[in-house]
């Protein structure tokens, strides 16, 4: 546990960050109803390991121990999700108050703790009944959210300091919707983008309810990564700018400037576009960045398709493919290690959005290695994560010194958790968890995050 960082200041916000559908389990507890998620792990060969998240760490019922680790860990915040379906079952009409009840009973003793709760209110798991109905490509599942986040706001505002309405739009769209990776498992191709459109403006009428209701400090989850050409041939370079315009700037321009980065693209989004993006454009208190890593994209090659990166397979038709990047360490997940890209990422969204970019804050990153205990001594000795933490932080340190306002960091994740379609397979937690008898067991790591946060209290 020897690796440094720099000196943050003194009220820069340390945190730790999960979701509930990676966490809670009890699926059906105090009423809650299914999600797309439910009944996605549900179908054959969707998850790589064959499992289900029906317990995933438990912490619907260990919540208490949950939050105990965070407060020996020091952490000044939590990032959370609140999960929809557990709040309304069928995603609108008559509210579950057990399930409600939970979170409050959540931040409650978050609040007790010293911890700020900083929920989340959609982190991928769409209520079953509104997917159904069309999920993300209707525009209702836009208004029902706004209707959903008064709710929790009504019962969580006066103790809440900072709200997340949306984590990764670009993930639920582009992997859910356009490859079916991740639920709701449809392969749309560019057929996806009205789920794109239908989240940012779910945003946006999340951030107007959210207001009414008297939250403060608002924000969206929203992933990000530098995106490198495979080459200076024309070719790459073209794939490069559409796949950078589709993962990072689709979500970003709305949000941010009030407009969409292409005419073209925009024509093709179900309307009234242009009233849309005045309510998707509702000014923010800060911005999230989820990053984890750089990507290196070029042209397809008849001999190379699209292939695959992180586990995930890239369909051969789309015009633009990945290639390795190489010379770095790799994760478990198959990620490149590449902690100066978020300085890179960072600083390129200041250049690019000027002081229409509000303070930012780190709400996701985060790495894979299965680290076991010490068959003798108990140990998790997770020095790659220390190390991978460490380089991060460094870079994050040179981008403010460059200027960019960041005003926390949140490591993805406080506990090893149900990895979406991996499984169990990937774990990113501080804490390990042992799956077959739910005993969380800190890692190094966790010592190592405890002695920074101390430090730079």
């Amino acid at each position: 546990m020897t690796a440094s960082v720099p000196a943050f200041p003194a009220d820069f916000l340390w945190g730790v960050s999960a979701s509930a559908f990676q966490i809670e389990g009890s699926p059906t507890a105090d009423g809650r109803g299914p999600s797309s998620w439910d009944a996605f792990t549900r179908e054959p060969g969707r998850i790589k390991d064959g499992s289900h998240a029906d317990v995933a760490t438990d912490h619907y019922r260990r919540y208490r121990e949950d939050v105990a680790l965070m407060a020996g860990l020091g952490v000044g915040a939590y990032r959370f999700s609140v999960s929809w379906s557990r709040v309304l079952p069928d995603g609108h009409g008559q509210v579950n108050r057990k399930g409600l009840d939970f979170y409050d009973r959540l931040v409650d003793a978050l609040c007790t703790a010293g911890i700020a709760p900083v929920p989340t209110l959609f982190h991928w798991d769409t209520p079953l009944a509104l997917e159904e109905k069309g999920g993300w490509l209707t525009r209702d599942t836009a208004e029902r959210f706004a209707q959903y986040a008064s709710v929790v706001a009504e019962r969580l505002a006066d103790r809440v300091p900072m709200w997340i309405t949306i984590n990764e739009p670009a993930e639920v769209t582009l992997l859910g919707y356009g490859i079916g990776e991740h639920a709701p498992g449809k392969g749309l191709v560019f057929d996806a983008l009205p789920a794109a459109h239908h989240q940012l403006l779910a945003h946006g009428l999340g951030v107007q309810a959210l207001r009414a209701a008297g939250a403060r400090q608002i924000g969206i989850a929203a992933s990000h990564s530098p995106v490198w050409p495979a080459s200076d041939s024309a070719e790459d370079r073209g794939a490069a700018e559409l796949y950078d315009l589709l993962t990072n700037r689709l979500f970003a321009d709305p949000v941010l400037t009030g407009a969409y980065p292409d005419e073209g693209l925009a024509s093709l989004l179900p309307g009234p576009v242009a009233e849309d993006l005045k309510t998707i454009s509702a000014p923010l208190d800060w911005y999230g960045i989820n990053y984890y890593n750089p990507m290196l994209v070029g042209a397809p090659q008849p001999a190379s398709p699209a292939g695959e990166f992180g586990g995930i397979e890239i369909p051969a038709d789309l015009p633009f493919a990945f290639r390795p990047i190489e010379g770095c360490e790799h994760t478990d997940f198959g990620w490149p290690v590449v902690p100066d890209g978020l300085r890179e990422l960072l600083v390129r969204l200041r250049e690019r959005y000027g002081d229409r970019l509000p303070p930012l804050y780190i709400t996701e990153n985060g790495c894979s290695y299965a680290d076991a205990p010490d068959p003798v001594t108990g140990r998790i000795a997770d020095d790659r994560r220390i190390e991978y933490h460490a380089g991060h932080l460094a870079a994050l340190h040179r981008a403010m010194a460059q200027g960019v306002d960041v005003r926390g960091y949140f490591i993805w994740s406080i506990l090893d958790n149900f990895e979406w379609a991996e499984g169990y397979r990937q774990r990113f937690g501080l804490v390990h968890v042992d799956y077959e008898t739910l005993e969380r067991t800190p890692k190094e790591s966790y010592a190592w995050y405890r002695d920074v946060i101390k430090g730079g209290r």
